[in-house]
């Protein structure tokens, strides 16, 4: 009696063993678990949190793309969010300390400071492709590093105006998004534009048309916004509390919610009707960039019609959160042993009333 106790205590631990061993976790980690096991590659995609805005859109078009990846079977993929660059390190260092050889990283960094993690990608072997915020330190270690154009952003909105009529030497106001490379390139190239240093889709100004590095001092330039549409409203009723300020007609916003401040400080109350009356009488032009559907309905003519009508054009340049799924093919073709661009810059174009339609936005 005692040996049979015995033999079945030692089939039920072996019927445990074998379970255990065909058995899966139900968390996020049963995809990478089981494609090194099958010998796939599991990519992880690090992006900032899916809430709202340009931000929020990547981790959507980003699950998008992970979704596509696995439905063709050759890797796996899964995207992964964080609301700080603290929660990313750790991210990273979670990944790394797992072990597996079969796994690769597309990463959004959140800031500057997501360095030394992705130097400990690096230094562990796990190739990973960068998007949107290059870090210059790590850039050269990195299958690619996949960006929107941010010195076309600027110059294509330097030729926007001076399509609609700029000269050279007027006052000009920039709205910046914050104090990094991005806003520097954002100026660099609007200014190189008008000083004929350098192409938007495909042609130099004219001649006649070239600015002087003199006439540069006419431009203004706002400081950092945050990307914050609340804190340009704030900061365009504030221009426009000196009445004197009501004649400035061209106003490049670095940002689509840049540009949906100043229609808002427009629509609302915090500017007087004598000032807004002179503000319209100079009929001002306005851009901004990335692709906000409401910034799109303005364009279209659905949205703030009473106070477009009174401008002298507003317009958008492509900056898509969708280019995170340009980051993740540029993995994938890694992977298959394609030849990748390391320095993979998306060209942008102008987006008006006229080619509207033919532009994805995002909410």
């Amino acid at each position: 009696m005692k040996l049979r106790k015995i033999l079945t205590s030692l089939l039920a631990a072996g019927m445990v063993v074998s379970l255990a061993g065909c058995g899966g976790s139900s968390n996020s980690s049963k995809d990478s678990s089981t494609a090194t096991a099958e010998g796939k590659k599991h990519i992880y995609v690090l992006t900032a949190s899916e809430d709202h805005g340009w931000t929020g859109s990547v981790a959507t078009f980003a699950k998008e793309k992970a979704q596509e990846v696995n439905a063709a079977g050759t890797y796996t993929a899964e995207v992964i969010t964080s609301a700080a660059a603290a929660n990313q390190i750790t991210q990273i260092e979670d990944i790394i300390s797992k072990g597996k050889d079969n796994i690769a990283v597309v990463i959004q960094p959140m800031d500057d400071t997501v360095q030394s993690a992705i130097q400990s990608l690096i230094n562990a072997n796990i190739p990973y492709v960068a998007f949107d915020r290059i870090i210059d330190a790590v850039s050269s270690s990195a299958v690619s590093n996949v960006k929107g154009d941010n010195e076309g952003i600027g110059a294509g909105a330097a030729a926007y105006f001076v399509e609609k009529g700029m000269t050279p030497g007027e006052k000009v106001y920039v709205y910046e998004g914050d104090t990094s490379s991005v806003t520097t390139l954002r100026n660099q190239g609007f200014t190189e534009y008008l000083l004929g240093n350098i192409e938007f889709d495909g042609a130099k100004i004219s001649d006649d048309m070239k600015w002087t590095k003199d006439q540069l001092s006419s431009i203004t330039y706002s400081g950092a916004m945050n990307w914050s549409r609340s804190d340009t409203k704030t900061s365009y009723e504030s221009l426009m509390g000196d009445a004197s300020n009501a004649d400035i007609k061209w106003f490049y916003a670095q940002d689509d919610e840049l540009a949906m401040g100043i229609l808002e400080a427009l629509n609302g109350g915090g500017i007087s009707s004598e000032t807004k009356n002179a503000i319209f009488a100079a009929s001002p032009v306005i851009t901004g960039c990335g692709g906000l559907e409401e910034y799109y309905s303005v364009i279209r003519g659905d949205l703030y019609k009473d106070i477009t009508s009174q401008l002298g054009g507003v317009m958008s340049v492509t900056y898509s959160p969708s280019m995170i799924q340009d980051a993740i093919q540029d993995m994938v073709d890694s992977l298959d042993g394609k030849q990748i661009s390391q320095d993979h810059v998306i060209e942008c174009h102008n987006v008006t009333s006229e080619n509207v339609a033919d532009y994805k936005s995002f909410n």
